[in-house]
């Protein structure tokens, strides 16, 4: 599947060591844009008719032992068919050997060639998981987005409501700010988000009175994260007096982010609060459902048994 983003080349050579065996222009400027990658033995052995070319092809072992066992003259007219169909790039696995005609024939359709050591299926999944975080649908949210316990909390509310605050808070308390004001949320799976922070302004907090604070330089490294999946929401909102909270847990609400529904939380915030520990028990509450115990269904458990002996 194609997607509206693309990346360049040198960023995936860069990222997994890729051995450059030929180059038609600088890897800057060919360009990525599928999240979907292909083994060509369909391709090879002469059926062509659902090739797609924007498609990194992936040459493996079995690939390379089906050419293998061609004779010469056969084995050049494949690689010539299938490069002829310029594929964005081909990578070879497993430091295989080179045929010679295939650098030849690449040079000649000006396809990408290059080379790893990685077994195929482990490269294949690496590469994949790369290409679904750089090329997913994304969108951008104002609110911040921390990790607590080791959950990914997207803190969402109307401007000075506190959701800066609350961060710092928790960073004090020994949790991990990934993006203030402004985080860009990627679909990396049909079941994951994940979010991270626009370069500019990361690590970067801005706290009213004060002004921008650099969180890595005030409380060190391990104060944040480059990118965090968010696990849960929490909605904060001024406290409503008329208003009927959910005192007991059990109407689970969602927050849906490009398709995907995310548990979510609406906290009232009022002076006197301290939103910081609430927002570490949502965390941990949170994880103990994944776990799969749920308090509040317990709670109630107990409650109708009570009633009923």
């Amino acid at each position: 599947m194609k997607s509206k983003y693309s990346i360049p080349l040198s960023k995936l050579i860069s990222e997994f060591q890729l051995e450059e065996l030929y180059l038609p222009q600088k890897p800057d400027e060919i360009m990525i844009s599928s999240t979907e990658v292909s083994r060509p033995g369909l391709a090879l052995a002469g059926f062509n008719e659902l090739f797609e070319p924007h498609r990194i092809q992936i040459i493996g072992k079995a690939e390379h032992q089906y050419l293998a066992k061609m004779s010469k003259d056969e084995r050049e007219l494949r690689i010539d068919t299938f490069l002829s169909m310029k594929p964005v790039a081909v990578v070879i696995t497993s430091s295989l050997p080179i045929y010679d005609a295939i650098i030849s024939v690449a040079q000649k359709y000006e396809v990408p060639l290059l080379r790893t050591a990685d077994r195929t299926s482990s490269f294949m999944a690496a590469l994949i998981a790369s290409l679904n975080t750089s090329l997913g649908e994304r969108i951008t949210r104002s609110g911040v987005l921390v990790e607590v316990y080791g959950e990914g909390m997207l803190i969402l509310g109307d401007s000075g409501i506190g959701k800066s605050e609350t961060a710092i808070e928790l960073v004090k308390r020994g949790h991990r700010l990934i993006a203030d004001d402004a985080v860009e949320i990627t679909k990396v799976s049909s079941k994951t988000l994940v979010g991270t922070a626009p370069e500019l302004i990361r690590h970067y907090i801005e706290l009213r009175g004060i002004g921008i604070v650099d969180v890595r330089r005030l409380f060190g490294m391990g104060s944040v994260k480059q990118t965090e999946r968010i696990d849960i929401v929490i909605q904060l909102e001024p406290w409503d007096q008329n208003k009927m909270y959910d005192r007991f847990g059990l109407n689970e609400e969602h927050e849906n982010i490009l398709g995907i529904d995310i548990p979510s939380l609406t906290i009232p915030v009022k002076p006197g609060r301290n939103l910081a520990i609430i927002l570490e028990i949502a965390a941990m509450n949170n994880r103990q459902k994944k776990m799969g115990y749920n308090t509040a269904e317990e709670f109630n458990r107990r409650l109708l048994e009570g009633f009923e002996s």
